[in-house]
């Protein structure tokens, strides 16, 4: 584990964010807050999916009003999205929010920011300083030079001596671009200068593959140098696949316990000879839908598969026409290739259900079994004297049952 940046602590409802709590992911849904049941149906599936926190936009009266009713029925703490308007910003609060979301480049008078700051601070509920290269304040892009990192540092500075003008600290900022470049040296710079809770993203990521290469390239280099409490993923798509990128991205960085299978598989090889890609696909399907806690490692051949998945809890290194079935680097048999995803499933409950160690006693001792069968059948085909078989056989029987 890298060592994080230490940082102050803030509540979204019930979730924790900066004081060395776990990195949350947050998504945002992509309906009309005024649909309460479409966005509610949205914000479960984000729930089921791992996401800790979401925004939702109040961008009008029907929308915050949607709000009042969405807060009560929602799994997880809401956060209003608010931009120019901030009576909207104070309607939100009434409606039971979690936390808001101002970008200090479209409400930029100071007696509206503060006017929301102390109605936040009534409720105890922070304030996310949304910083977007976007939308940057004219004044600061000209004083330098353009959506800098350090003019996204400035505006995130400016908005926090607002609020501390009447004594509200509750803070979490972002200084997000779409540029990653931009983005990571502006994260740096604010690291450095303040001790408030960082929510990480590069703004308009773009679909996938794309936006999740670039999301993850400036998220990651981050997180990996100890910087960032909060993410999300801001891609064109299904906002459930910016949950499972965020979470995805904190397991393998060792910030979050995996919730369900990690699968590794080899890219292939000449020495393949199955089709990987094609038995890695049915086994994250068949595995992932029964959400089990484990590592599985799909290899296409047996020269290296079970020594460089040998940290895996189990995989499958395929052969021509079959596969070895190894648990933590030790083949415990062999199945037919039609047969390998159904293996893989089947141990990997038993797995969960027993633990490794149960699995690989009852295959060494299936493995003994075997051999003691195939000392019997070497017996009886001798055509040695029956009596004499028949003892021998009874003793192997003893000693292997």
């Amino acid at each position: 584990m890298w060592p994080r940046r230490r940082s102050r602590q803030v509540m979204v409802g019930p979730v924790p964010v900066g004081g060395g709590a776990p990195v949350s992911v947050q998504s945002m849904t992509t309906t009309k807050t005024a649909d309460v049941d479409g966005t509610l149906a949205q914000i479960y599936a984000l729930a089921a999916a791992g996401c800790d926190i979401v925004r939702c936009t109040c961008n009008d009266e029907a929308a915050a009003e949607g709000l009042a009713r969405i807060v009560p029925r929602s799994p997880i703490p809401i956060i209003a999205d608010i931009h120019f308007q901030y009576r909207l910003a104070l309607a939100a609060i009434e409606a039971g929010v979690h936390g808001l979301r101002l970008n200090p480049g479209n409400i930029r008078t100071p007696a509206h920011i503060k006017a929301v700051a102390v109605a936040a601070g009534e409720r105890n509920l922070p304030i996310r300083i949304g910083v977007n290269a976007g939308s940057l304040d004219p004044d600061i892009a000209r004083i330098h030079g353009g959506a800098t990192p350090e003019a996204l540092v400035a505006s995130a500075q400016r908005e926090l001596e607002i609020f501390g003008e009447v004594g509200f600290e509750t803070c979490k900022i972002s200084v997000k671009a779409s540029d990653v470049r931009v983005m990571i040296d502006a994260y740096r710079l604010l690291a450095d200068a303040v001790d408030h809770p960082l929510h990480l993203g590069v703004t308009e990521a773009g679909p996938p593959p794309a936006g999740l290469v670039k999301s993850t390239a400036g998220i990651g280099t981050l997180l990996a140098e100890g910087v960032g409490d909060t993410i999300r993923y801001s891609l064109t798509a299904d906002p459930v696949e910016e949950v499972r990128a965020g979470r995805t991205l904190l397991e393998a960085l060792g910030l979050r316990e995996r919730r369900g299978v990690d699968l590794i598989a080899c890219p292939s090889c000449g020495r393949a000879e199955v089709d990987v890609i094609r038995v890695a696909e049915e086994a994250a399907a068949a595995l992932a839908a029964r959400d089990l806690p484990l590592q599985v490692a799909v290899m296409g051949c047996v020269v290296n598969g079970p020594g460089e998945a040998r940290s895996a809890d189990l995989g499958i290194a395929a052969g021509r026409g079959r596969g070895h079935l190894f648990v933590r680097g030790r083949v415990v048999r062999v199945v037919p290739e039609e047969q390998m995803v159904q293996a893989l499933v089947d141990t990997a409950e038993r797995i969960v259900a027993d633990g490794a160690e149960a699995v690989l006693a009852d295959a060494e001792a299936g493995a003994v079994r075997e051999a003691a069968e195939t000392r019997i059948e070497l017996l009886r085909s001798q055509g040695d004297d029956p009596n004499r078989s028949e003892e021998r056989i009874a003793r192997i029987r003893d000693l292997t049952a």
